[in-house]
């Protein structure tokens, strides 16, 4: 009887799981949310997790994982090029690959080593959306990829026809989708931050002047209106999606690198940066047809709240993420309250890695390569189940898609199974 009900409850939790599964198919999720739809189904891992697969074969880059159907997507960088890669989920071969830009890059070097030399790599992340994958490589060069096939669909050089400005270490931001449009930023006047067909890769919409970071966008609602926010060297610059009307901005400091993609919570959006810059949050007011952005706080400096590159996610009115500037491999996680910047709990030992949330589970990706799942909960930090699943360094951000963790480093790319369907009886 004890086996019978012990195989009917792993049985109902991966009728859950499946019914739950989902694609990844944006940097950050579908919901430009670093949050995940699916419950971890074996968030306790004993002697260690159920890896599906490893791998040496993607070698060299920051980019993270997409997901969409049997296949997943990553950039890394072969021959010195970049190369955008489609793999078989379930075991990590090689499905098709397409050669982007040259990889070269300012400052790079030190890959394999925890310092802060950059890496020779990519950082952007392919965008998956109906049968097609986009890739935006280093040199702002945006390719349109058929998902089955890999065959190129179309291709726009952003440096030269949108008179693009390229920055210190190049592009690490990724292309976001909402719709038929697709938002980029790294154009020149007037042009800088851009809207095109995704279907054809025309602009649909072209404004501003400000230089790109390398912050991804986000797309989200805030007060009923469909907006996507811009991360760049003048501060948080919101636009109307469909119009590209600039609703509102929030100027903030840029110093060497901005990086982390805005994170909305509601009607509050959080921005942040290292080299001394710190963090802020403000509150997106409408009046009549009008918006701005009221600062609720700011903290100056990186002594307690402040995000190099790894974007927090937010859960309940709270942040969870990698907050510290080059400390690598002993940088903490922490738990920030949103609406005053106070830190609830902190866990050194993390560097900056990068954090995804599903249901009530962190799931973190240390900088050495360690994945950890903790409770998502400002209570205290809560420690399930750690192991070392990668070498190489992590500067990539963890994913859950259809019941499994992928992760990359510089030297490695790994498959976790945490469904819940292969554990013990």
């Amino acid at each position: 009887m004890k086996h019978l009900l012990t195989t009917a409850a792993l049985a109902a939790s991966a009728l859950l799981q499946t019914a739950q599964a989902e694609d990844w198919t944006h940097y950050r999720g579908p919901n430009h949310d670093g949050i995940s739809s699916e419950a971890i189904g074996n968030a306790r891992w004993g002697s260690g997790p159920t890896i599906l697969w490893k791998t040496k074969a993607y070698p060299l880059g920051f980019s993270s994982f997409t997901t969409s159907g049997s296949q997943a997507f990553t950039i890394c960088s072969r021959n010195n090029q970049e190369v955008t890669v489609a793999l078989n989920a379930a075991t990590g071969k090689q499905n098709w690959s397409y050669t982007m830009t040259p990889a070269k890059y300012d400052g790079g070097g030190g890959a394999g080593t925890r310092n802060n030399k950059g890496g020779d790599g990519p950082r952007s992340t392919p965008t998956i959306s109906d049968g097609r994958v986009y890739s935006l490589s280093a040199a702002l060069a945006l390719y349109c990829l058929d998902e089955k096939s890999g065959k190129l669909i179309w291709e726009r050089d952003i440096i030269k026809e949108n008179a693009g400005v390229q920055i210190r270490w190049k592009n690490a931001a990724s292309p976001v989708i909402e719709g038929d449009l697709l938002f980029v930023a790294g154009g020149g006047k007037n042009q800088a931050l851009l809207a095109l067909n995704k279907k054809t890769g025309k602009v649909v919409w072209k404004t501003q002047s400000d230089k790109m970071t390398h912050s991804t966008p986000t797309v989200t609602t805030i007060q009923g209106q469909r907006q996507v926010i811009f991360f760049t060297q003048t501060g948080l610059v919101s636009c109307d999606t469909t119009s590209g009307k600039v609703l509102w901005r929030h100027d903030f400091k840029f110093a060497v690198s901005t990086a982390i993609s805005p994170v909305v919570a509601g009607d509050i959006v959080y921005c942040s940066a290292g080299y001394g810059v710190g963090s802020a949050a403000a509150r997106v007011v409408k009046s009549g047809s009008r918006f701005r952005a009221a600062e609720l706080w700011r903290i100056h400096g990186h002594k307690d709240v402040a995000n190099h590159w790894s974007t927090p996610v937010h859960k309940g009115g709270y942040l969870y993420g990698m907050f510290s500037f080059k400390k690598y491999g002993e940088g903490p996680l922490k738990c920030v309250e949103l609406k005053s910047g106070k830190v609830v709990w902190s866990k050194d030992g993390f560097g900056p890695g990068n954090v995804t949330i599903a249901g009530d589970k962190l799931i973190a990706l240390a900088d050495d390569g360690h994945v950890v799942i903790a409770e998502a909960s400002p209570a205290k930090y809560k420690e399930l189940s750690r192991a070392k699943v990668i070498g190489g360094k992590c500067w990539s951000t963890p994913i859950l898609s259809n019941g499994r963790i992928y992760v990359r480093s510089t030297s490695e790319a790994a498959c976790l199974d945490v469904s819940g369907r292969t554990a013990a009886r």
